[in-house]
């Protein structure tokens, strides 16, 4: 006889008979390995799209942090890993002392998190020891900013031209952000991109400084050029708006769709093919367009327009220029690519001219100063041209005058600020919404003249009201200003090469990435 269903049914604890000890060990071994797992990776942090812009405020003649706020972007879906092979063991009070001069709030987080843990070691990844050389370069700028005289151990060591007088903001915090640049300051040339319309550019012409630079971060053994990307400060994409146009706008056309959508692509290569775009949403990363379509082609990538530094000669705020994180570079005109002999002029007892401008009625500013000064009122001290007389020589008369008119055309920039400052005659801005080439280092005010776009008919009032005395000492600033603006076969100290880099060095001083674990 075959016993019951009910017999045999047994209840589940008969097949499953384990003590309440194997319980607690079954229920606590997935926390236990869960807690080992979150400890390895504690020194692995990875780097989130977090990042904030913070202006070195005694370098800057905005006031950036107040008006265009410390905005934070954070995406969480982009992340990368900095699992490296090779990391540095760090004791957490060896830069406590420079943590606390820098300030909690001045620091990114894994810098924050890393540098305060007094005597407890850990392993620091490529991103956070790049970002604990920026620290400790602020801290340092920060410390001769503060200082009335230059440091003589920051001389001694050093021969050639010390940054000094009027015609900086701060000449010592600038001496010791340049000597900072020179000695840590990495750049990473992505090389992805065929030539013409990358790694290549014009080095003549009125876009010059775009081809120039360019042709110079792609020579062999450049100062600040690095083959490793992770140990990069900066990533540089060097594609020429200058040759988009020439090979693929069609003249009459409507749109830059071919333009926009040729940067739109090598952007999506560059991210999927590296990490480092993605890591910081292209906040690390810099541009450079001396066209006036600069600004508007690099649209085409909002987050290259919004959150990359972009070094541009058409300068506009009005136009999205965001002087925190972007840099004006200068518009020199060099018509045959010849750089020699381009300085100098007669001392001011030999300019008889007040003022002097010739160019074409591009845009409404010239057409203003035309109207008022060459229509109506022909005035032998402020001398005005649309076309220069056969009989005249336009470089003559830079080099015989007072001033130079520098009025804006279509777009803000303009060649004769810096022809001006090569002929030694003061430059007059004349323009709406523009930041002149290197303003958070040179004190313009020192050594030129701005007019309001109001104040055109009231310009030679405004330049006879200048003194003597204050005329004399804007011409000798004006010539030492020159060697910033100087273009060199091969790059010297402070020369137009270095001073667009140190701008660049700059803008990325003011960007904190920050960590998330």
């Amino acid at each position: 006889m075959w016993p019951s269903s009910s017999s045999r049914k047994l209840p589940w604890s008969s097949y499953f008979s384990f003590s309440p000890s194997i319980l607690i060990f079954l229920l606590l071994t997935p926390l236990l390995l869960f807690s080992i797992i979150a400890c390895n990776l504690g020194s692995r942090k990875s780097i989130t799209s977090s990042f904030s812009w913070k202006s070195l405020e005694f370098l800057s003649s905005f006031s950036l942090g107040n008006s265009l706020g410390n905005n934070t972007i954070e995406d969480r879906n982009s992340r990368i890993s900095t699992n490296v092979s090779d990391s540095i063991i760090l004791s957490g009070s060896l830069l406590h002392h420079e943590i606390k001069k820098e300030g909690k709030h001045d620091l990114s987080s894994a810098e924050w998190r890393g540098f305060v843990s007094s005597g407890l070691r850990r392993s620091y990844s490529k991103s956070e020891k790049v970002e604990a050389v920026l620290a400790k370069a602020r801290r340092l700028i920060r410390e001769a900013s503060r200082n009335n005289s230059l440091n003589s151990s920051d001389i001694e060591h050093v021969s050639g031209y010390v940054p000094q007088g009027p015609i900086y903001r701060n000449a010592n915090a600038f001496y010791r952000s340049y000597r900072e640049m020179e000695k840590v300051f990495k750049i990473y040339v992505y090389e992805e991109g065929e030539a013409p319309i990358f790694h290549n550019g014009p080095c003549r012409s009125i876009y010059s400084s775009e081809g120039r630079f360019i042709n110079e971060m792609e020579k062999p053994g450049n100062h600040y050029r690095t083959n490793d990307p992770d140990e990069a400060h900066v990533y540089f994409m060097p594609f020429s708006v200058v040759v988009m146009v020439q090979y693929l706008y069609e003249p009459g056309a409507l749109d830059m769709n071919p333009i926009g959508n040729t940067l739109a692509d090598y952007v999506h290569t560059i991210s999927h093919k590296h990490p480092f775009w993605n890591r910081s949403l292209g906040a690390d990363h810099f541009m450079l367009s001396c066209h006036d379509w600069g600004p508007h082609t690099s649209s085409y990538v909002p987050l290259l327009f919004k959150n990359s530094i972009r070094v541009l000669c058409n300068a506009n705020t009005s136009e999205g220029f965001n002087p925190l994180k972007d840099a004006t570079l200068p518009e020199i005109n060099l018509k045959t690519g010849e750089i020699t002999g381009l300085l100098g002029g007669p001392p001011p007892s030999q300019r008889k001219t007040l003022a002097f401008f010739a160019g074409g009625l591009h845009g409404h500013i010239r057409h203003l100063l035309l109207h008022h000064w060459r229509d109506q009122n022909q005035d032998k001290d402020i001398q005005v041209y649309e076309k220069l007389p056969s009989n005249m020589s336009y470089e003559k008369m830079l080099k015989t005058s007072k001033f130079c008119l520098c009025p804006s055309g279509y777009e803000v920039a303009s060649p004769r600020v810096v022809e001006a400052i090569y002929a030694e005659c003061v430059p007059v801005l004349i323009s709406d919404s523009y930041v002149p080439p290197f303003s958070d280092v040179l004190n313009w005010k020192k050594f030129s003249v701005v007019v309001s776009v109001e104040d055109i008919p009231n310009l030679k009032n405004i330049l006879m009201g200048i003194s003597e005395g204050r005329y004399l000492k804007m011409q000798k600033r004006v010539k030492q200003v020159q060697r910033h603006f100087v273009v060199n076969g091969n790059p010297k100290r402070f020369d137009l090469f270095h001073m667009i880099v140190h701008s660049v060095w700059l803008r990325r001083l003011n960007l904190r990435l920050h960590a998330s674990i």
